[in-house]
């Protein structure tokens, strides 16, 4: 979650919006880029995230909250919207990564999840935290989306400004870190550490007791922790991306603006969203080409901060931006992912802030990358993407994003922890499928055709994805029975949310429109199997 750094400011209700259809997701397929989130896992160069080829990724993701609160596991799990369904609207709207915030209560040895509905989710009953968990990312992956886990708090009762508490030691911040590190070792759909949510500023200065940067006092410098747990989980594995969130004020401490004294009194930013003293005392991580910088934005809706009422507003923003974090990205010192972002949209100034925010990120693969806040509707100041029956969608905040999601293509890397339940897709044995194509329609620059794949083995595939090649050229218009998307040469058909399973002896046909020469399918696999 999130909160200004000034104390105050009334909760804005969430304004109801009538629910209206899916938008579809923007597939990116300009050469020397990766297809949704790549290939293996991620690293960084300069202001860029790459995958394990060396092609440019851009996340755009979303939040998922509930792990963090006293239910232990993501929220709307009560709806009549099976969590499957929920990713794969996410996934069909065009997010993919999904930022998971947890709290250290969740991860303790018999903490019990609540707030299922048995009904929709039987596959979920007298699961732990951590085993829900292992079927998200798997499912997660098995669509091409990455995962991003976030210490959001200490313990289920709320944030706090420094990465520990009296009851909460460093040590334990740590150790929990690495095994998750080690839990989740070999399994590239999850690429990283959030390390902790929203490090920001208690008492009045000059007697700060919050988290400062760059300030040297090992009990207060949110830097130097970021570098003592970012090394620590690089130990265990050294192919995670090490997410560093800023601070609120750069001393710790809030400023006493009624003092007269102006030297205790300093720029100050949200919760989280200062990385002002980044480029003077950067993060050292013992692995090279590990570090992302992630600030927190906010709107109107969380809290009224001065800049949304100068005169300028909204020419005011950008050099607001970078002076908090974009001069990073700007100066190609290290990659930005804003890790929360969002708002009500109840005030039209807040509007027009998320276009602007999202203009200033950039257009295309070499933008900032960001995950939403929040696809919850239960955000009491922001509300979500989600509405409140956790399955139609807030078209309104949906299309100012839509222009910049890259939606997750081809599948990748599944499975849960090492030794444990994998959960993603069955994979049939070569030979086990059988596939026909027809050509329903053609005219001059595009053509309509049918492919019909059948599984031929003796077990159901779940989920199912199709994939075929087309000539250099040939481009994907439309797609119907499945999620159909195009990266490069190949289209993927991923299984539809409400039929994930392609029984044994069962066939599925994939409808679509093509621009280009009419041309049949080449090379059609079922989860990766030759047909």
């Amino acid at each position: 979650m999130f909160r200004p750094t000034a104390l105050g400011g009334a909760l804005t209700a969430l304004a109801t919006v009538a629910a209206g259809v899916f938008l579809a997701a923007a597939v990116n397929t300009s050469p020397a880029v990766a297809a949704g989130t790549g290939t293996g896992y991620l690293h960084t160069n300069g202001n860029q995230i790459v995958d394990s080829t060396g092609a440019t990724v851009r996340l755009t993701g979303i939040n998922w909250f509930g792990m963090e609160t006293d239910n232990k596991t993501f929220h709307g799990l009560w709806s009549s919207n099976p969590w499957r369904g929920q990713l794969d609207t996410m996934a069909r709207l065009g997010y993919n990564t999904l930022r998971v915030p947890y709290s250290n209560d969740a991860l303790k040895s018999g903490a019990t999840a609540t707030g299922i509905n048995d009904f929709v989710n039987p596959d979920l009953v007298g699961l732990s935290p951590l085993q829900i968990l292992d079927k998200v990312i798997g499912y997660a992956g098995s669509k091409g989306m990455r995962i991003i886990l976030d210490r959001h708090r200490p313990t289920a009762a709320g944030q706090s400004p420094l990465w520990y508490t009296p009851t909460v030691s460093e040590a334990t911040w740590i150790n929990d870190w690495k095994m998750l590190a080690q839990r989740y070792a070999g399994n590239p759909t999850v690429i990283g550490a959030d390390l902790h949510n929203e490090p920001h500023a208690e008492g009045t200065n000059p007697a700060a007791t919050g988290a400062c940067w760059g300030c040297g006092d090992t009990t207060r410098d949110w830097r130097l922790a970021a570098e003592r747990a970012g090394n620590a989980i690089l130990g265990v594995q050294p192919n995670w991306l090490i997410f560093v969130e800023g601070v609120s004020c750069p001393s710790g401490g809030l400023s006493n603006v009624w003092d007269n004294d102006p030297s205790n009194d300093e720029d100050c930013g949200w919760w989280g969203g200062n990385l002002s003293k980044a480029g003077q005392f950067p993060v050292r991580l013992s692995v090279a080409n590990r570090l992302v910088y992630s600030p927190h934005e906010y709107a109107t809706s969380v809290y009224r901060q001065s800049w949304f009422d100068a005169p300028d507003y909204p020419a005011n923003m950008p050099a607001i931006w970078d002076r908090y974090f974009g001069y990073l990205y700007k100066q190609n010192i290290a990659p930005i992912m804003m890790g929360e972002f969002g708002s009500t949209l109840a005030d039209p100034k807040d509007k027009v802030w998320l276009e602007r925010l999202m203009a200033y990120t950039g257009t295309g693969v070499t933008g900032m990358s960001f995950t939403y806040w929040s696809w919850n509707p239960n955000s009491g100041d922001t509300g979500g993407i989600a509405l409140d029956d956790w399955t139609n969608v807030n078209t309104t905040k949906q299309a100012i994003l839509q222009p910049y999601l890259i939606a997750p293509s081809g599948g990748g890397p599944t499975g849960g922890p090492t030794g444990g339940p994998t959960g993603g897709p069955t994979t049939p044995p070569p030979g086990a499928c059988t596939a026909s194509y027809r050509q329903v329609n053609a005219w001059p620059g595009g053509f309509q055709g049918e492919v019909t794949v059948k599984n031929t083995g003796s077990n159901a595939v779940n989920p199912w994805s199709v994939t075929w090649s087309w000539p250099s050229g040939v481009t994907l218009g439309s797609g119907w029975n499945a999620t159909v998307t195009q990266s490069g040469t190949t289209v993927t058909a991923a299984a539809p949310g409400h039929a994930p399973s392609l029984p044994a002896g069962g066939s599925i046909t994939v409808g679509f429109t093509a621009n280009g020469t009419a041309s049949a399918p080449g090379t059609v696999k079922l989860n990766g199997a030759s047909c």
